[in-house]
């Protein structure tokens, strides 16, 4: 697949990126408990060799442990890496200058003095957008962030975070949302289309549909913890997702043995202005998502795709 560029930014990458969430602990979604430094670094380099430069982060991940871990891993490596992080605008944060503060601490944890990709994690109840977004631009003019981006904002909230940007002369390059063939909510809210207009990336988290979309998961033998309350790990939902793997396994075997997992990716970075960025918790899945951009199905193939996962298109 052809390079992307995010949004109005000189970062030219490769059509898929890599999240990191999974490098600091288990959390609510339990997945499993903290990797061992060998096995983040051996999906690190893996990604690396593929191609893929983008790695996305978080001040929350592991209370700042996957930033520091991705900073050590970065501060050691020659090739050219992008770096994006969020801020949280979390019930102790009262003011956006609680950002400032943030920001300063995520550069420490990273070791770097400028971060490619700054996001606000998600919309506050209590903090102005307005008042975010002149802080981020503030924080680019100061040279502490070279681009913007938002997460989990509706198409309303990113327009306003749009508009008060351009008043500063900075883009929004960004919204990162949640956005698979099990969750295609951004197809009809307005999310994508409205970054489509505005030249903004879509970043789509848990592409994956937090791992159903690889087979593992059946009826009746679900994922544990948290998850198995939420959204595609519901009975129902994990049911109707069944014929959607069996279609992507077809697909797969039709181009070499792809992987249900590496189709669904596929699907998804060929989407105008989409960037998916499925988690790499080791050397082995660092390669299979890697997999997932050396090939293109054909526009039969996307279309019957589309057309089977239609009831998650709400």
């Amino acid at each position: 697949m052809n390079k992307i560029t995010i949004g109005n930014s000189d970062m030219i990458i490769a059509p898929i990126g890599v999240g990191t969430m999974a490098w600091s602990n288990s959390g609510m979604w339990g997945y499993g408990d903290r990797l061992k430094r060998a096995d983040v670094e051996g999906a690190f380099k893996s990604s690396l060799a593929a191609g893929l430069k983008l790695f996305d982060t978080a001040e929350v991940y592991g209370r700042g442990y996957s930033e520091r871990v991705l900073g050590e891993l970065v501060r050691n490596e020659l090739t050219l890496v992008y770096i994006a992080t969020k801020y949280a605008p979390l019930p102790t944060r009262f003011s956006a200058w609680s950002l400032r503060v943030a920001l300063d601490k995520s550069l420490k944890r990273l070791g770097v003095d400028v971060i490619d990709l700054y996001q606000i994690h998600f919309p506050s109840g209590w903090i102005k957008i307005e008042a975010l977004m002149n802080a981020l631009a503030d924080a680019v003019e100061a040279g502490k962030v070279r681009y913007m981006g938002v997460s989990n904002f509706s198409a309303d909230q990113m327009r306003r975070a749009y508009e008060t940007l351009a008043k500063r002369d900075v883009p929004l390059v960004s919204n990162q949302v949640e956005y698979s063939l099990v969750q295609r909510g951004p197809e009809v809210n307005g999310v994508l289309d409205a970054c489509r207009e505005l030249n903004i990336t879509l970043i789509a988290y848990c592409p994956l549909g937090r791992g159903v979309l690889t087979g593992k998961y059946r009826p009746g033998t679900g994922a544990g913890g948290m998850r198995r309350f939420y959204g595609p790990f519901r009975p129902e939902n994990l049911a109707a997702a069944m014929p959607i793997i069996e279609v992507l396994k077809e697909i797969g075997d039709a181009h070499g043995g792809k992987t249900p997992g590496q189709v669904a990716l596929n699907w998804l970075a060929r989407q105008p202005g989409v960037l998916p960025i499925p988690g790499a918790k080791n050397e082995k899945q660092a390669r299979q998502n890697a997999g997932a951009i050396d090939w293109d199905m054909t526009n039969e193939e996307a279309e019957r795709l589309n057309q089977i996962s239609m009831a998650f298109r709400k």
